[in-house]
């Protein structure tokens, strides 16, 4: 799809510089491999989105980067462009793991690639892992962590695969070529990751975040506070907390349509107050240490949690799954391997 970068960027430049002004307080480039364009056609982003939106000086802008493919020099330019943080897909430190989630890169490039950004002048970079897959042993993943964590970065994502529909990995499942993930090894392989982490200082924030002090995603807080967040580009979501809309998903259609300047939503939907209740939880949990606040949920809400979800906090209480004190709601460590069914109570 390389012939349409060009034309990409400036339907996202047109797309941007038509909304109305709002200040917004990070900017995230991802949601695929940005790093297949030019240092200065994402610096071309950055600077749009700075002016038009009133993007601090020092605000986080993260790019996320295919650790196989990205140089010192492109790594030094984007980091002139303004971009300060990196998230790399880093996944696996294991050849046959890789090459099973249809990666190209090896863990030597992920090596490089942080030694290049490092030299560029960041400071701040992520690891997506990823946990759980067919075949998996705990020997790897232990493997895999430890060498994630000689490199320290400030931040690691780990991320326990899901088959989705659609992808080769359902095909092959379905098709009994390669197993479905045992969730008990996953489960050892998360719990591994908690000691592990936790012993190289990294608090543990969000059920599937670590990071070192003061290098928590500000703009993954975002979400999980269920507060107003606004996409750009082919396939983007936005949420004013009433509504939620969504752009055409395929590049040409969305180029196609932004230079004949017609709409580039897709779809909507509005959310009601019972849903939006329901999803300040599930997401608000998700935070480990922050959880659900009462009185922010109350000043959001207009009542209290207990006030909607008496019967599910005590059914969660009573089942060992969270905490409810004065200041907070929380997940319990049994309630983080169980989130999904804690989550299920208030969705």
């Amino acid at each position: 799809m390389e012939p349409l970068y060009e034309p990409y960027v400036q339907a996202l430049l047109k797309e941007i510089r038509q909304q109305v002004r709002h200040k917004a307080t990070t900017l995230f480039i991802g949601g695929g491999t940005p790093s297949l364009l030019a240092p200065q056609e994402l610096g071309s982003l950055i600077g749009a989105v700075r002016e038009h939106f009133q993007l601090d000086d020092q605000a986080e802008v993260t790019v996320e980067c295919n650790p196989g493919t990205v140089t010192r020099d492109y790594l030094t330019e984007l980091r002139a462009q303004g971009a300060n943080r990196l998230s790399f897909g880093a996944q696996s430190a294991d050849p046959d793991e890789l090459k099973l989630l249809g990666r190209e890169h090896g863990f030597e490039d992920v090596i490089r690639a942080v030694d290049n950004a490092r030299a560029a002048g960041f400071i701040n970079i992520n690891f997506d892992l990823i946990f759980g897959l067919p075949r998996q042993q705990l020997s790897t993943w232990r493997t895999t962590l430890q060498r994630a964590v000689e490199i320290n970065p400030e931040h690691i994502s780990l991320y326990a695969l899901t088959i989705e529909n659609g992808t080769p990995m359902y095909d092959w499942t379905k098709r009994g070529e390669v197993p479905y993930p045992d969730p008990d090894a996953a489960a050892d392989m998360y719990d591994h990751a908690e000691a592990e982490l936790d012993k190289h200082g990294y608090g543990h924030y969000e059920i599937s975040n670590w990071c070192k002090p003061g290098h928590e995603a500000q703009h993954n807080l975002v979400y999980w506070r269920n507060e107003p967040y606004f996409g750009l580009g082919a396939g983007a979501h936005s949420s004013d907390i009433a509504n939620r809309w969504w752009k055409v998903r395929r590049p040409a259609d969305y180029i196609a349509r932004a230079e004949k300047g017609e709409s580039l939503i897709m779809g909507s939907e509005t959310i009601d107050a019972r849903t939006s209740r329901g999803e300040t939880m599930m997401l608000g949990l998700r935070l480990l240490q922050e959880g659900v606040n009462h009185e922010r949920f109350a000043a959001r809400h207009g009542d209290a949690i207990a006030r909607f979800f008496a019967k599910d906090l005590k059914t969660a209480e009573a089942q060992g799954l969270i905490t409810n004190d004065a200041e907070r709601v929380l997940l319990t460590q049994r309630g983080r391997f169980l989130s999904n069914q804690v989550m299920k109570l208030f969705v």
